[in-house]
């Protein structure tokens, strides 16, 4: 017979055995090499809209109220939780001010002062005004402001988008 190929018993058994095991090889790598790269090439940081609470909790007159809220987030097996805050200044009615509670120098939170209408930084005496501009201090621009696209009121509750990193 032209053209036709024999194949050993011996060889056919072992070409079959060769395949399985491939197949079978690959059927459980594959999942496994996905499951241990997979978590370490997640997203480190996601924005997310952060709910501040309901607009009425927060008195109209230009006083900061403080608040603090945890964020998780998993970066590959390691999961951590950080604490954050801001600064909610109710100017009016319709217009809110929230500030970051950091400062734009080495990252210390600041405090609000009310005696010296100032927040200040306890690291390296940093001054900033009730708006977040700098008034002394080592800080290279005010503090981070929440506006426009990254703050809104739905159904009564203020929330901000926040941005990890």
């Amino acid at each position: 017979m032209a053209g036709s190929h024999h194949i050993s018993r011996r060889d056919f058994i072992k070409l079959a055995t060769f395949t399985a095991g491939g197949v079978i090889g690959a059927a459980v790598g594959i999942p496994g090499v996905i499951y241990l790269v997979d978590p370490a090439l997640g997203k480190a940081g996601e924005d997310a809209w952060v709910s501040l609470g309901p607009l009425a909790n927060f008195p109209v007159g230009g006083t900061p109220t403080p608040i603090s809220f945890v964020r998780s987030k998993e970066n590959g097996w390691e999961k951590t939780s950080n604490s954050y805050g801001v600064f909610v200044i109710r100017k009016s009615e319709d217009e809110v001010l929230v500030l970051s509670n950091r400062c734009t120098h080495l990252s210390c939170r600041v405090n609000w002062k009310e005696d010296k209408q100032a927040y200040i930084c306890p690291c390296h005496d940093a001054a900033f005004s009730l708006e977040g501009e700098v008034l002394g201090g080592p800080p290279p621009r005010p503090l981070d402001r929440y506006e426009g696209e990254t703050i809104k009121v739905e159904d009564g509750v203020l929330s901000i988008l926040f941005t990890e990193g």
